[in-house]
């Protein structure tokens, strides 16, 4: 009894993290993208300002897509690894993923706070009310 619970522990131990490595970010950006997009408009930038905006989170992009890649191909690893039952490059590709992803929020996060930086006062009010979730 208690090695089929064990097995069982397992396995659901594997399709849990089989299902949150297919929870991609990128299943979730069409929503986030959305929810950006009212934000802009509600802020009522300015040309000059669109301009900008446009080209700080066009720079975040170029700079976060190489670690996204990076990320993408470690996932694929890592579903290997499980299916190979392989716990120390399961550990490894884990610690990996964990970096990169923090240095992906980093990049998001200064591009976010460059943003911010140029709004006006009366902007960042409303900013800090429309804001999406999570940013």
């Amino acid at each position: 009894m208690k090695r089929f619970l064990a097995t069982l522990t397992v396995l659901g131990a594997m399709a849990a993290s089989m299902a949150i490595a297919q929870t991609t970010p990128a299943a979730q950006a069409p929503a986030r993208r959305h929810a950006r997009r009212e934000m802009m408009q509600a802020l009522a930038l300015t040309p000059a300002q669109k301009q900008q905006a446009k080209s700080i989170f066009q720079n975040t992009r170029q700079q976060v897509q190489p670690l996204a890649q990076q990320l993408q191909q470690d996932r694929q690893s890592l579903k290997a690894a499980i299916q190979s039952n392989d716990s120390a490059q399961i550990q490894q590709l884990s610690a990996a993923m964990g970096t990169l992803r923090g240095q992906m929020l980093g990049l998001r996060s200064a591009g976010r706070a460059q943003f911010f930086a140029m709004l006006t006062p009366d902007q960042k009010a409303k900013a800090a009310q429309v804001a999406p979730k999570g940013e």
